[in-house]
C-alpha cells in the first residue's frame, strides 16, 4: 500500500478541523452550560429536601471557626460555585432556595435559563 496514494485509491483525504470549527457549526450546547444546568439542578433538588435531610444540613452548614481545609484540597466549596452560577441568573441564595420549592419554575430556569 506504500504505492497507492489518496487519489489513485478513490478516497478522499479529510482534514481534521479545529474544535472551535466544528463546535461552532453543531447544535450541541457547550459543556459548561450543561455542568451548570445540571448543578443548578442538583441545588434545587436539595433545597426540595426536608430540613432535617443530611444532604441539606451538609450543603447548609457553615464550618466551625477554627475549621482549616486540608492541603491540597480545593479552595472553592460547591455552594460558592453554585452561587455564581446564581448570579447570572440575577438570584441571591435565599432567592434561588425559595424558587426552587416551585419545581417546574426551577426546572425551566435551571434548564433552559428562562423564568
Amino acid at each position: 500500500m506504500s504505492g497507492l496514494s489518496a487519489s489513485s485509491t478513490g478516497l478522499r483525504h479529510f482534514l481534521p478541523t479545529s474544535f472551535t470549527v466544528s463546535h461552532s457549526t453543531s447544535l450541541q450546547p457547550k459543556l459548561t452550560a450543561i455542568i451548570q444546568s445540571r448543578r443548578l439542578t442538583l441545588f434545587g433538588h436539595i433545597m426540595r429536601m426536608d430540613d432535617n435531610a443530611d444532604a441539606k444540613r451538609m450543603l447548609l452548614a457553615s464550618p466551625p471557626a477554627d475549621w482549616r481545609r486540608q492541603l491540597g484540597r480545593p479552595r472553592v466549596m460547591w455552594l460558592s460555585t453554585v452561587q455564581q452560577d446564581l448570579k447570572q441568573h440575577h438570584l441571591t441564595l435565599p432567592e434561588a432556595a425559595d424558587l426552587a420549592q416551585n419545581r417546574p419554575l426551577w426546572r425551566m430556569m435551571s434548564t433552559y435559563g428562562v423564568m
